[in-house]
């Protein structure tokens, strides 16, 4: 009976000029690429359904007659509303202005356009990871009877980890353009960009 060999993946430093690591290196198994493509294309719309909703007021979570295109303020409007609680609602109250109105959008357009196209993972990462903890501690879910059921992990959190987890999987090269984006100059001089 012959014993399995398991290869690390193959990172590649600054020398390896030709290419940053790719999904093929970390993940070794083609169903748990695929997998990882759900995931990322599945959070990628969940970022980009929330601009298009708060954008254009599709009825879900924004009614038409507060749409960001009719005169809406998403971050004002959920700053200042009842679902921010806790010690931190002063904070979030003050805070809400037309400048965050859009950040917020920005980030949700942002996000979601990169994640579901497999570019730009890591910043992507930190950036929508920031805006899900800071809507966490504004949600406040720590107390009971406060809409949260878990007051350790949500949804926030799970957004966030599953953020983390397709950059570090660099799980843009499988139903994504990362492969590509990865060998722009651009992205070859700043590996930031992944």
């Amino acid at each position: 009976m012959s014993t399995p060999t398991v290869t690390a993946p193959r990172i590649h430093t600054r020398g390896d000029s030709d290419r940053l690591t790719l999904e093929t290196d970390i993940v070794h198994s083609s169903k748990g690429r695929h997998a990882l493509a759900v995931l990322r294309l599945a959070t990628g719309f969940i970022f980009l359904w929330a601009f298009l909703d708060k954008t254009f007021g599709l009825g879900f979570a924004t009614p038409v007659d507060r749409a960001w295109i009719n005169g809406g303020a998403p971050s004002q409007g959920y700053l200042n509303s009842d679902s921010v609680v806790g010690p931190l609602k002063s904070f979030f109250a003050g805070i809400a202005s037309p400048t965050t109105d859009i950040l917020f959008m920005l980030g949700m357009l942002g996000i979601g356009v990169a994640v579901m196209l497999g570019i730009g993972l890591r910043i992507s990462a930190i950036t929508g990871t920031i805006i899900m903890v800071l809507m966490y501690l504004a949600e406040w879910p720590f107390t009971a009877n406060m809409g949260s059921n878990n007051p350790a992990i949500d949804y926030h959190i799970i957004y966030a980890l599953a953020l983390i987890v397709i950059a570090a999987m660099s799980a843009g090269d499988t139903w994504g353009i990362g492969r590509a984006w990865k060998r722009l100059p651009l992205v070859q001089r700043m590996p930031w960009l992944v």
